[in-house]
């Protein structure tokens, strides 16, 4: 059974920090494509960041040059690095695994990133 468990979330204001974990479990991690989505009230999920088996990153153009995703194979984990955090980051941050073989998406619970002074 695939599992995803995301950890950081939480208060910061704006010009702040956050890093974000998921750590997985149930999949063959060095073979699974890893990403970050997050949701905003009354807006669609959309992606934030994605990485590849083969470590290549893919960053939206709304967080480039303040985010950065990273995994660790041994850990069965993937972390998002928050930076210069703004109000409009605010939102439901998702973990996402999508394993090579099988094409599945597998989707965390979500953890909250609220951005407020």
């Amino acid at each position: 059974q695939v599992q995803l468990v995301e950890s950081g979330g939480g208060l910061v204001q704006p010009g702040g920090s956050l890093r974000l974990s998921c750590a997985a479990s149930g999949i063959i991690f060095s073979i699974t494509d890893m990403s970050w989505y997050r949701q905003a009230p009354g807006k669609q999920r959309e992606l934030v960041a994605s990485i590849t088996s083969g470590y290549r990153t893919n960053y939206a153009d709304s967080v480039k040059g303040r985010f950065t995703i990273s995994g660790d194979n041994a850990k069965k984990s993937v972390y998002l690095q928050m930076n210069s955090l703004k109000p409009e980051d605010a939102a439901v941050y998702y973990c996402n695994a999508k394993p090579r073989v099988s094409g599945i998406n597998y989707w965390g619970q979500g953890t909250q990133v609220t951005v407020s002074s």
